[in-house]
Formats: C-alpha cells, structure tokens, sequence
C-alpha cells in the first residue's frame, strides 16, 4: 500500500507557473519586464526605501512629540505608519510606470507635465501655505506639491525637445526650453523655492551639455547662471536673507534662521563613527523637521557617519550606474531623458546632505526616498520608474547572430 503524498509535484506546478510568467522565452509584459529592467537600479532604489522607513522611525518620535500639545498626543510611531502607506503606494506605482513602452512613457510624461505647469502656476492663487511658504495645493483631505510632480516630467519634455537637435540643429529648442525653465523658475520663486529653482535650472544646463552645445554657448549660459545668482541676491530677498544669514551670520539670525542647520550640524555629529543606536539618539529632539528636510542627520546620530557616508554612495552607485548604461545609448531622446532623471536624483540628494552637513544653507529640500512625505514620494516613484523604463534593455537581443545594423556603404 503506498500512501505517499505527492508534495513535489505542487511544488513543480509553481516552478512552471514562475518560470511560464518570467522565464526568458515569456511572451508575457511581466516577464519581459523582468528580463530587460536594470535589475542593479531597482535594487539601489528598493534598499534606498527600506533604509527611508527605518530613518523615519528613528525620527517619528522625536517629532511626534513635537507636534502634540495638550489636545492632541501623537503616538510615537505615527510617522512611521503614514510612510509605511506611503511605500506600499508607491513600490506599485514606480515598477508600473517602468513597464511602461518608452513611447506612451513619453506621451504621459509631456501631458503630465503641462498638467503640473498649470497647478504650479496656480499656487499662488490657491495654494496653503506651510512656514511662510506657498507651495502645496489641498485636494480633499490630502495636498501636494505641484513642483515634485513636475521635476521629472519637466525632464522628459526637455529631452524631447532636445532630441530634435539631432535631426536638425537649426530648430530653436535651446530658446523654447530656456524659456520654460526661466517660467518655471519665475514661479517657484513667488512660493517662495529658492532651491527647486537650483534644481531644475541645473538639470536644464546638464541636459543643454549632454545635447552637445558649443562651448561658446556653455560659457554663456555659465555667465548667466552667476548673473541670476547675483540679480537673486539683488532684487530677491528671500535669495538674500538665506545667503546673507549663511555667510555674514548675525547674533540675531544664529538664532533663527541658522538654528535648523546648526542643529542639523551638532545631530549628524553627535553619534560619532557608528551611531549612538536606534532609538537612543536624543540631539534629534531638538532638530525641527527631523523626518523631512534633517532626516539625513537623524541618521547620523543613531546609525554613524560610516552610514551616512554608505548613503551617499548608494546615491553614487545610481548616477554612476545609469551613466554606463548610457554608454552605447544610440536613441537622442532615451539618452538625455535618463541622464537627466538620474541627474535630477543626484542633485536633489546631493543638496540635502549639504544642507545637513552644514556645506549650504537650509533649502527644504527632502532625501530622496528616505525622507518622510507622500508628495514627494510618488512623485520619486514616478521619476524613477520613467527611468527605469527608458534604461529598459534586451539583454540577448544585440548578441543574436541574426541581427545586424543598417549601413550606407
């Protein structure tokens, strides 16, 4: 009598079902997707969110405690939860969007971004304004910033746009996509944003040199980029306060408006080399916006320099992966679109960890990621499943025997 049970063949029947859905020879988008993503890309941004939530919950407390009074207690771990929603909306929402064909992922991305250009332009109208600055809009029970949503997509239109440049150098893209950017630019100042402005008109002039200008007119953009800072410093005062504040400090403004990166300076320090462990950091009860802007330094105390320092290189390995990627990239537009994502990602979370360090003055400015907020978030998600998309590949494909290029011999 044999009354074995059959628990292989359970087994071999997932094993088929895995292997017919993301096997090499599957026909199926999620098996192509499996096969041609950067699988290294994904990982970088996967662990960059696992590392954000266990930041987020060394600082939720500590910023808990400083949103209650009286009335109303917030449970220590409030923040932690929010971006634990947050994440589950998001890991969807970014390998979504990277399967996406580079084409719709194209189409989607200029539509979105007219659609965000006309929300950022109607901020100031209807915007809520959150420490002296205007740049969230309420939907519902919820808000979002225009300008987080547009990074990405504004990216994506200018590569466009760029890319005609190799079909015909004549077309006069530098002017309408310098024109944009300069209206972009116009309207995060009225926020006011001084450094989202720095944002988007530093991707601008990454993409402006990747697309091959002369040297002649790198220089005069340079020119004119050192004109802007010092018209800003002029005729801008919240460009001013910020510079004046940092460089020539006052007793006065030590205490106001430096205190954020001060503190953020005497947090990030104070755990040494290895951190003083989780949950036993007590600088950041101090630290105003510890779970946003400072969380970078919250880091510092509880998990060390060396952390921080792992960090940033995770941030690197991103820039540094997407560029080799691009080596043999033949296609304008796929070129300058993830260049200047994976651009826009390296200066974002460059400028936050100067911030945190004391190197430039405070921006509001979140890690990419890492920090807490679901605006900022998605808006990631979507920036970096575009680039995932647009750095999609075949892996087989350029080794078969049978294909081949087109020649003029």
């Amino acid at each position: 009598m044999n009354d074995t049970v059959e628990v292989p063949e359970a087994g071999n029947e997932v094993r088929r079902r895995v292997q017919q859905q993301l096997g090499r020879a599957s026909k199926t988008r999620a098996g192509m997707w499996f096969w041609e993503v950067d699988r290294v890309l994904l990982t970088l941004a996967l662990l960059l969110i696992a590392i954000g939530l266990v930041a987020v919950a060394a600082a939720s407390p500590a910023t808990a405690r400083r949103y209650s009074d009286a009335t109303h207690i917030m449970a220590p771990m409030y923040y932690f939860w929010r971006q634990l929603v947050w994440v589950c909306i998001c890991v969807p929402v970014m390998i979504t969007v990277s399967m996406l064909p580079v084409t719709v992922a194209r189409r989607l991305a200029l539509i979105g971004a007219a659609i965000f250009l006309v929300c950022l332009a109607l901020v100031p109208i209807v915007g809520h304004e959150v420490n002296g600055a205007k740049r969230w809009i309420g939907v519902g029970i919820s808000e979002f910033q225009p300008s987080e949503f547009l990074k990405p997509l504004f990216i994506v239109a200018t590569a466009w746009m760029l890319s005609f440049r190799a079909k015909d150098p004549q077309l006069p893209v530098l002017f309408v996509t310098g024109a944009l950017t300069a209206l972009i630019g116009v309207l995060l100042m009225l926020q006011p944003d001084f450094g989202q402005t720095i944002v988007f008109g530093s991707v601008w002039l990454i993409l402006l040199m990747i697309s091959g200008i002369s040297p002649a007119a790198i220089a005069g953009l340079g020119g004119t980029a050192v004109a802007g800072v010092v018209a800003a410093y002029l005729f801008y005062g919240t460009a001013r306060t910020r510079i004046d504040n940092f460089l020539f400090p006052t007793k006065d403004a030590a205490l106001a408006e430096r205190y954020q990166v001060e503190m953020a300076h005497d947090t990030l320090t104070a755990g040494g080399l290895t951190g003083t462990g989780p949950g036993n950091g007590m600088m950041k009860f101090r630290l105003p916006e510890g779970h946003t802007d400072y969380i970078f330094s919250v880091i510092g105390e509880e998990f060390g320099l060396i952390a921080c320092a792992v960090i940033a290189l995770l941030y690197l390995a991103i820039v540094v992966r997407v560029l080799m990627k691009l080596l043999d990239e033949e296609d304008a537009f796929r070129l300058l679109a993830a260049a200047g994502l994976a651009a826009q990602f390296g200066v974002q979370s460059l400028i936050n960890m100067a911030v945190n360090t004391g190197i430039a003055p405070s921006k509001g400015m979140t890690l990419p990621f890492i920090s807490y907020g679901g605006s900022s978030m998605i808006a990631l998600a979507i920036g970096y499943g575009l680039l995932l998309a647009f750095t999609r590949r075949n892996p087989y494909l350029k080794r078969s025997p049978y294909t081949g290029r087109w020649s003029n011999a």
